[in-house]
C-alpha cells in the first residue's frame, strides 16, 4: 500500500511542509520520546520507513513489522540491516529488527508485550470482516500500552484535487472525525483504554472548521498487566511467517564486547608506550650511561591522571630490553576501559588470549624493537 498516495494527488492545491507523512512519522517519534517504549510494533508497514527512523531511538530494543504484502517490506528491508559503523563502534543498547508477513485480523503470540503498536493509515484499507476483528486483535490480544492510530480526514478531501471519492483506491472507507471517534471510544471503552484525538497536516486559514487532514487517536491502557499474559493453547499457534531478522551487535553480548575492549586496551597501552619511550629518549640524550634494566615512572609529558596512577609501584610502568611492561591494573584505570568491563576480574577474562602478557600475567607485553629502527 502506498501511504503517500493522498499527499501527492494535493501537490497543486495544498503543500504540506514538511509532507504530510514526515509529520505523521515525527508524531511517533515525539510519543517514543516522550514514553520511551522499549518494544514498539508497526502494523501496516510497508516500506519500512517508519521503522527505519525509530531504529535510531536509543530507548527502543524490540521493533517489529507486520504487513500484508511481503513483496513490499522485502523489496525495503535492506534499509533495517546493521551497518558497518554498528558492528565497528557497538552501543551498550541491544537492537532486535524483525518484520512479519501476516493481517492484523489474525492473532499471533509474538505480537504480545508491547509497550507501543503504530498503526499508521492502516485501518481504511481493511475489508470490514478485518475491521470488525481489529479491535480484538489489537486491544484484546496484543493489549499494549500505548497505541497509535491514524487514518484519512475524509471532511479534508474537498481541499484534495482529484478525489472524488476515496484518496486512494485501495481505501476501503474513510471516516469523518465523527464516525473515528466514535469509534475509537467505543473500541477504548470496551478494552479499558483512554484515548485522545489529534492529528498532522493543519487545514488552510479560515477553514479550520474540517480538522486536521490525518487524524490520529492515542490510545492508552488504562490498567498495567499483572502476572503475565495467559496465552491460551489456541493462540499459541505462531500464524505469521517471518520474512526478515537483524540482531544489532551490541556491548551486552561478550563477543562484541570482547572485541571493543581489546581494541581499546591496546590503544591505551600505545599510547603508555609511547610515552614512555619518548621520555626514555629524552634520559638518554642527558645521559650517555644507559642500564640494561630500568624502571622509569611516567612523567608530568604524559597527564596529570597517569602522574596520580604513578604514585602506586604496582602501577609503575617500565622497559627491561627490548620490552615494554604495562601493569593491567593501569591500563583498567582508564575511564573508557573501566566503562567498559566493570571489574579487574571480567577486564581479565575479557583479554585473555587476545594480548601477551607477564608470566605472571601482571603486565601487557608490547614489543619495542620497531621502535629502534
Amino acid at each position: 500500500m502506498d501511504k503517500n498516495f493522498q499527499e501527492e494527488q494535493s501537490k497543486e492545491m495544498i503543500k504540506f511542509t514538511p509532507p504530510l507523512s514526515k509529520q505523521r512519522y515525527q508524531f511517533i517519534k515525539d510519543l517514543v520520546e516522550k514514553y520511551r517504549p522499549k518494544k514498539v510494533a508497526d502494523l501496516g508497514c510497508a516500506d519500512c520507513k517508519l521503522l527505519w527512523m525509530l531504529k535510531f531511538c536509543s530507548c527502543i530494543e524490540v521493533l517489529v513489522g507486520l504487513d500484508i504484502s511481503a513483496s513490499v517490506m522485502k523489496e525495503k528491508m535492506h534499509i533495517l540491516s546493521p551497518l558497518p559503523v554498528d558492528y565497528l563502534e557497538p552501543t551498550e543498547r541491544s537492537l532486535t529488527v524483525t518484520l512479519y508477513h501476516g493481517s492484523v485480523a489474525h492473532k499471533d503470540p509474538c505480537m504480545i508485550g508491547f509497550d507501543l503498536v503504530t498503526c499508521i493509515e492502516l485501518i481504511e484499507h481493511l475489508e470490514e470482516s478485518e475491521l470488525k476483528k481489529f479491535p480484538e486483535v489489537v486491544f484484546g490480544f496484543m493489549a499494549p500500552s500505548i497505541v497509535v492510530i491514524s487514518t484519512p480526514n475524509v471532511e479534508f478531501n474537498t481541499l484534495l484535487p482529484g478525489v472524488t471519492l476515496f484518496r486512494h483506491p485501495d481505501h476501503k472507507f474513510e471516516w469523518n472525525r465523527a464516525q473515528f471517534q466514535s469509534w475509537a471510544l467505543e473500541t477504548a471503552r470496551r478494552y479499558d483504554y483512554s484515548v485522545e484525538f489529534t492529528g498532522v497536516g493543519h487545514s488552510p486559514r479560515g477553514m479550520e472548521n474540517i480538522g486536521f487532514c490525518t487524524q490520529i487517536g492515542v490510545f492508552v491502557r488504562k490498567y498495567p498487566q499483572t502476572g503475565g499474559f495467559a496465552v491460551s493453547e489456541k493462540s499459541r499457534e505462531t500464524v505469521y511467517k517471518t520474512v526478515f531478522k537483524a540482531v544489532y551487535p551490541s556491548l551486552k553480548d561478550d563477543k562484541y564486547l570482547q572485541n571493543t575492549l581489546v581494541g581499546e586496551v591496546i590503544f591505551t597501552a600505545q599510547i603508555i608506550k609511547q610515552s614512555l619511550l619518548n621520555h626514555l629518549m629524552s634520559e638518554c640524550e642527558e645521559c650517555n650511561n644507559s642500564t640494561t634494566e630500568r624502571k622509569v615512572q611516567l612523567q608530568p609529558c604524559f597527564s596529570k591522571y597517569m602522574r596520580r596512577l604513578a604514585v602506586e609501584k604496582s602501577m609503575e610502568s617500565f622497559v627491561k630490553g627490548n620490552v615494554v611492561y604495562i601493569p593491567l591494573k593501569t591500563v583498567f584505570s582508564f575511564p573508557k576501559v573501566n566503562q567498559l568491563c566493570g571489574t579487574f576480574e571480567k577486564f581479565c577474562k575479557l583479554i585473555a588470549g587476545k594480548v601477551t602478557l607477564s608470566s605472571d600475567g601482571y603486565a601487557l607485553m608490547l614489543n619495542t624493537e620497531h621502535e629502534d629502527e
